[in-house]
């Protein structure tokens, strides 16, 4: 819930002083610090201030407010979403003030707006992207797509939480085997204290039940990406601090989105579930 709070004050506090910003006003160009992980790697290395957010004050506004966005830019919700925010944060220091264009700005809202509303929060009003230069001559603009790279590739999306059945009976996990596209397993890892990483990932390999259209190398972060989306779904299948390995099987919508469908806590106790799958080798649906 500590993630949840930080990111609602974020989006509060982004929300007031942007829209005010002069661009006539008097800047000054500073080091981007080490400490501002969400920017230290985005391809410059000094920044203006007062940035676009309004803030003046680099270690009582810029850096912790920077900290607050990480949550979002971890779901992967748009690959040029970090240079988006920090265009915004962390203004590249040229002899004219380079903001995002609009174009750039619609696609990662278009991207990353559902990840807030899965978490609650409304695309913030100061990044409404009408506020952006329409041309792109002299802003940042989006990237070229790439479809071929991510063509056939499942992603994470928000969605209703997946029922979460303890201790179920051998013919409801092999049901949920047949019913569905994939089934894996999964250790799933909540940390304590995050402190500026994921707060959930998957701790070891992912093994396959049944495959179905999953990909071997991206699932292990497929899975990490739909915790981090789906936080209120998350926070009810593990608690702070600790691991649970889990039987996960779902499907892959029409549009190339995870559905997880039904969870499956695999304690030592279970032994139907370790019987369901040894059975699935040879069962017939």
């Amino acid at each position: 819930m500590a993630v949840l709070f930080f990111f609602a004050v974020a989006l509060l506090t982004v929300a007031r002083p942007s829209a005010a910003f002069d661009m006539g006003q008097s800047t000054r160009c500073v080091t981007i610090p080490n400490r501002m992980k969400v920017c230290k790697d985005v391809g410059y290395s000094e920044m203006r201030l007062p940035n676009f957010l309004g803030h003046s004050n680099l270690e009582v506004e810029v850096v912790p407010r920077s900290e607050d966005w990480r949550p979002l830019l971890q779901t992967g919700c748009h690959p040029q979403a970090q240079t988006f925010l920090c265009s915004l944060i962390a203004p590249v220091c040229l002899d004219t003030f380079i903001r995002p264009c609009r174009s750039l700005c619609v696609a990662v809202r278009n991207s990353c707006a559902p990840v807030l509303a899965c978490q609650g929060h409304p695309w913030p009003a100061a990044l409404d992207c009408d506020r952006f230069p329409a041309e792109e001559d002299m802003c940042l603009s989006p990237h070229a797509k790439m479809n071929y790279f991510t063509k056939g590739v499942p992603k994470a999306s928000c969605q209703n939480c997946p029922s979460v059945e303890e201790a179920p009976a051998v013919k409801t996990v092999l049901d949920s085997f047949c019913q569905h596209d994939f089934a894996v397993t999964a250790k799933l890892h909540r940390r304590r204290n995050p402190a500026g990483e994921p707060e959930y990932e998957i701790d070891g390999r992912v093994e396959f039940i049944r495959q179905g259209p999953l990909l071997p190398y991206d699932t292990q972060h497929l899975l990490q990406q739909w915790l981090l989306i789906n936080l209120g779904c998350a926070n009810g299948l593990v608690r702070p601090g600790r691991s649970q390995l889990c039987v996960l099987t779902g499907s892959v919508r029409h549009d190339g989105t995870l559905a997880l469908a039904r969870v499956f806590p695999w304690n030592k106790k279970d032994a139907s579930i370790a019987v369901a799958t040894r059975k699935w080798k040879h069962h017939r649906c």
